[in-house]
């Protein structure tokens, strides 16, 4: 079963390193809102991508969210396989087991999550409660810590019905549930629309009623382990300035009217912070404060990486163009050796992060302490 957590005396939770569940990720969840920081969410599309996240967090002691696409997870399953569906179920697999096996050992607790999943996308995740319950019959764990649910371009009755069916399926075996209430603009792996196409920044849509919040908590919560993605006017992507529209405020009416008609303690509802790339930092901050856990910052991280790339291939121009240097007859195979390109574009990546664990607060501040 998965490892509860101990609680040292004047002190925050300790759990295992590696993928949390069940009670460690519940764990996770409330250390962060109670000590006002929030985990970076990156996107990842192969190993190479987990591995930068995964030595990120190392370097800056921190816990992280690893999250796969389900576009992402085909890419990580190869193109080639010609059932789509069988790709995204076995692409996202493959990512948890290579997390499940490493982070442990990278010594710091991983989230470990699906995101943006539309009902198209319902069979991909129903595959992937399948392989958790498989696995979780073999180690007591499931192989994802949360799934995402984005129906927010339907009604919200709709929206909350589909969720409470999805999260009695996930609670047993110890997955946490992630909502969306108002649609976050612009597009993200095929899920939306770009902003262009979306009209105006400052649509009613972009911006959550604290109403349904709080609908959808004291429907959804009793069921199980519930984080919420409410839209404050938060795009994905990285629009120019004035094209986005942060209402951070938002999230704190949530707060405290699911406070005062639940009678619970501040910041009692997790947030999700979508579409973080590009924000403000003073807006970051406030969100943070408004009880955030969760920061997806998929743009950023993807730029970065390439930005790595692209370096380094500036740098070594020639080896890409000749394997023999045609002035000095010197084999170039260690300078093109797609280790190094790559590395580049990790070392490129883990720096992006650190910058974004240093706003977020989250430098220092793991809870994985070795068994």
């Amino acid at each position: 079963m998965t490892p509860s957590p101990t609680v040292p005396s004047s002190s925050p939770p300790t759990i295992p390193p590696g993928v949390v569940s069940d009670t460690t990720y519940q764990a996770l969840l409330h250390a962060c809102r109670m000590g006002g920081y929030a985990l970076p969410a990156i996107n990842v599309s192969s190993s190479t991508a987990a591995n930068a996240a995964l030595a990120a967090a190392r370097a800056n002691r921190s816990d992280i969210v690893i999250q796969i696409s389900a576009g992402g997870a085909r890419f990580y399953a190869g193109q080639a396989l010609p059932d789509k569906q069988q790709a995204q179920i076995l692409g996202a697999t493959a990512l948890a087991r290579h997390v499940h096996l490493l982070a442990r050992h990278y010594g710091v607790a991983v989230i470990l999550h699906t995101d943006h999943a539309n009902r198209s996308l319902l069979g991909w995740i129903d595959g992937l409660v399948e392989e958790s319950r498989l696995h979780h019959e073999r180690t007591g764990q499931p192989l994802f810590s949360s799934h995402m649910l984005d129906l927010s371009t339907e009604p919200v009755t709709d929206n909350i019905a589909t969720a409470a069916d999805l999260i009695r399926k996930l609670t047993p075996l110890g997955i946490g549930l992630e909502i969306e209430l108002g649609m976050t603009g612009g597009e993200e792996d095929g899920i939306g629309r770009e902003l262009h196409e979306h009209g105006t920044a400052d649509s009613s849509s972009l911006y959550t009623s604290p109403d349904d919040v709080l609908r959808a908590w004291e429907t959804l919560s009793p069921l199980g382990a519930l984080s919420i993605a409410a839209a404050f006017g938060n795009v994905h992507g990285v629009y120019a300035p004035g094209n986005v529209r942060l209402r951070p405020e938002i999230l704190r009416e949530s707060q405290k009217l699911v406070a005062l008609r639940c009678h619970t303690g501040p910041n009692p509802v997790p947030l999700v912070f979508h579409g973080g790339s590009g924000s403000e930092h003073e807006a970051i901050r406030r969100a943070v404060r408004y009880g955030v856990f969760k920061f997806n910052i998929d743009t950023d991280t993807q730029f970065a990486y390439g930005q790595g790339v692209a370096r380094y291939m500036t740098e070594h121009e020639e080896a890409f163009r000749h394997q023999i240097a045609p002035d000095t007859g010197r084999p170039l195979k260690k300078q093109y050796d797609i280790r190094n390109w790559m590395q580049a574009g990790e070392d490129s990546l883990t720096q992006r992060l650190t910058e974004s664990f240093h706003i977020l607060g989250a430098q220092g501040r793991s809870l994985a302490c070795p068994a």
